[in-house]
């Protein structure tokens, strides 16, 4: 059903081709339902993919200015501190504040934008964040000699990139049909990629021909503008997501932005399957129903998301701990070894980052995300050891120049640790919070798992400096050994996901399916769905209450006959 072409076949639920239903396959329940193929990508899914991706462009290109932007003579002299020398630099609290505020904000966007997306919906909400960003740029561009004025910008900003770093997964998840929902979600990856590699290719150009002038700085900065204001506009030409809509009691405009994105009839089972799915779920998520602090107390306490929100979290922080933004901070030291400009070097590593992050794409579609993220941990594992051992033990710290050989080195296996975190944990971790939650909680339990990746982030940000003075590139063992622990994290607790529904992951965490042979899993048919969130007491009456032993046994038939009745009707 979900093999790797160009269309995505359904023979294996038809009941026209089903053994049992052989002799008389109108007998089946949904036989009246079209079972012919759909196109793998539609015009509608790849576009929606691409426009909500610019949020991860706007994320990587807030993040990959700032390095050049420590490097230019006219930023240094506005906003650094005489030396002396009678040169300008920054010490390292200065550059940890400049640079790590930025992820503070995103903080503080990611844990604010969950209960205002679940309140306006995520659509407004993406276009909301977008012009948070676009006036934390304002702020920057607008200053003079101010080096707190730049900072708050970048806070300021920072509001929206987290906002964003929450709501772009959040969107292509709930509405990505189940076969490319990996490889959509992995496009933000890809995208923040982007960002930070034309980050670091204006920064180049405005050096070179802005270099003694606040252009230098400036024209990038605005650039960005453009980007906030594609995603702001772009976003208002599609639909809400179909689970925020059928939540709402919109069932009409929720099936038909199912429809658009699958290239499929109103009849097709994929379609017909997932509403049902998304009304299953709904109404066994809606029998309890609390806001505020009680309602993340409650979310908590729901079927095993204690369990999942602290997995979230932990994927997160070690998303930040494989050590990445670790290489793109000693980019500039390995490279002077062999002469290189900082600002070529950015450009390179940055281009590796981006173009094999395409790789990603596909991994995580054809081999899963359990083979995925423990081959990729093994080999950034083996790259960080190399790394490190070379880099301590043969390379000249002093002057890099005497030691040209540990040089390349270095800058081959930094390539080579780009190359496995770019199409692993760069992109996968983000498609793995945006599905192991239902949707009920899905905005506040991605919001504690997003805050923690820009917690990490500004730990990261603004202690390696000082971390890296006083070890030097012994700091690379700690992120190996941090590689080794992630790789067994996700062996021993990350279900595999690939080609599931939600829904159906959902059921698999409720139902403790091992990880470790969850691949192999087969879904039981909806009655049996049915029957085990009964006996289990998740599902619910027509007032909203959970169903008593009994009023569960008279109501198996009623709830056969209405599941036949809704393939004809439009859900209620």
């Amino acid at each position: 059903m979900w093999g790797f072409s160009t269309h995505v076949t359904f023979d294996d639920v038809d009941p026209s081709k089903s053994e049992k239903y052989r002799d008389a396959p109108h007998h089946h329940p949904k036989a009246s339902l079209d079972y012919s193929p759909l196109p793998r990508v539609t015009l509608r899914s790849a576009s929606m993919g691409a426009l909500v991706s610019m949020g991860g462009l706007i994320f990587g290109y807030d993040t990959g200015q700032i390095s050049g932007f420590l490097e230019m003579p006219d930023f240094l002299r506005r906003f650094g501190e005489l030396q002396p020398d009678g040169s300008y630099g920054f010490s390292n609290v200065r550059t940890g504040l400049i640079v790590g505020l930025l992820s503070i904000g995103t903080l503080i966007g990611a844990l604010v934008a969950a209960p205002i997306a679940d309140r306006i919906g995520r659509r407004i909400s993406v276009c909301l964040w977008s012009i948070v960003v676009s006036a934390g740029f304002v702020i920057q561009v607008a200053s003079n000699d101010s080096w707190v004025q730049v900072m708050i910008g970048r806070f300021v900003s920072g509001w929206g990139v987290g906002a964003l770093s929450l709501l772009v997964p959040m969107y292509q998840a709930e509405t990505a049909p189940p076969w490319i929902r990996g490889a959509l979600v992995c496009t933000y990856q890809l995208f923040i990629t982007l960002g930070i590699f034309l980050a670091a290719c204006f920064n180049y150009g405005t050096f070179e021909h802005q270099k003694y002038n606040s252009g230098s700085w400036r024209i990038v900065i605005s650039l960005g503008w453009i980007w906030t204001a594609i995603l702001a506009g772009g976003i208002l030409a599609f639909n809400e997501t179909p689970r925020f809509d059928y939540r709402r009691g919109r069932v009409a405009e929720a099936k038909t932005t199912l429809m658009r994105v699958y290239g499929a009839p109103e009849n097709h089972y994929a379609v017909q399957i997932q509403l049902e799915e998304i009304e299953s779920k709904l109404r066994a998520e809606s029998q309890i129903k609390l806001s505020g602090i009680a309602g993340i107390v409650e979310m908590f306490r729901g079927p095993r998301m204690a369990y999942r929100i602290a997995l979230g979290m932990v994927l997160q922080m070690f998303q930040q701990l494989t050590g990445a933004n670790y290489f793109f901070y000693y980019g500039t030291t390995i490279f002077a070894a062999v002469q290189i400009s900082p600002f070529v070097t950015q450009m390179i590593l940055n281009g590796i980052n981006f173009g094999t992050t395409f790789i990603g794409l596909y991994l995580v579609e054809h081999y899963g995300r359990r083979v995925s993220l423990i081959s990729g941990s093994i080999w950034m594992f083996i790259c960080f050891m190399i790394f490190a051992s070379v880099g301590h033990f043969m390379l000249d710290i002093e002057d890099p120049s005497n030691t040209p050989t540990a040089g390349v080195v270095l800058i081959v296996f930094a390539c080579l640790f780009i190359l496995g975190y770019a199409t692993t944990w760069g992109p996968m971790v983000w498609t793995l919070i945006a599905e192991i939650y239902p949707s009920r909680y899905r905005a506040k339990a991605m919001a504690l798992a997003t805050a923690s990746n820009w917690t990490w982030n500004f730990l990261i940000a603004f202690f390696t400096s000082f971390i890296t003075t006083a070890i030097d590139f012994q700091y690379g063992y700690v992120f190996a050994a941090c590689n080794v622990v992630a790789g067994f994290i996700v062996y021993f607790f990350v279900i595999e996901g690939q080609g599931r529904t939600l829904e159906e992951i959902d059921t698999m965490y409720i139902e403790h399916v091992s990880p470790m042979t969850s691949s192999k899993w087969i879904p039981p048919p909806p009655e049996e769905i049915a029957r085990i969130r009964r006996e289990a007491g998740t599902e619910v009456g027509t007032d909203g209450g959970v169903l008593t032993p009994a009023e569960n046994n008279s109501s198996e038939d009623r709830d056969d006959d209405s599941k036949i009745e809704r393939q004809h009707t439009e859900v209620a």
